[in-house]
């Protein structure tokens, strides 16, 4: 699937997760409110850049080592696994 494609579908649904999974999760995972940070970063690029494809190697490295690959921790809700797998398949398309 296309990096343009993906955007389209997953940003305007983690701009309405990342800060919901933030606020209810944050306190037991900390980690979280490293990725809301670096969503926010993603997002603010993306925004810029228009139709265009910022730099975002940096960002989705630093999801990979934070989230150790996007990887569910057992005592979360749907929400969280919701934008893990969405972000990973940000960063796939990005990739590809």
């Amino acid at each position: 699937m296309s990096f343009d494609r993906v955007k389209t579908e997953h940003l305007k649904k983690l701009e309405q997760y990342v800060p919901i999974v933030a606020r209810v999760h944050g306190g037991s995972h900390p980690e979280f409110l490293e990725v809301q940070k670096i969503f926010a970063q993603i997002n603010r690029k993306l925004k810029e850049a228009g139709t265009g494809k910022p730099e975002l190697n940096n960002e989705f490295q630093e999801l990979r080592a934070i989230t150790d690959h996007y990887t569910v921790p057992d005592d979360v809700c749907e929400s969280y696994a919701a934008v893990y797998q969405m972000l990973a398949e940000l960063d796939e398309a990005y990739r590809a």
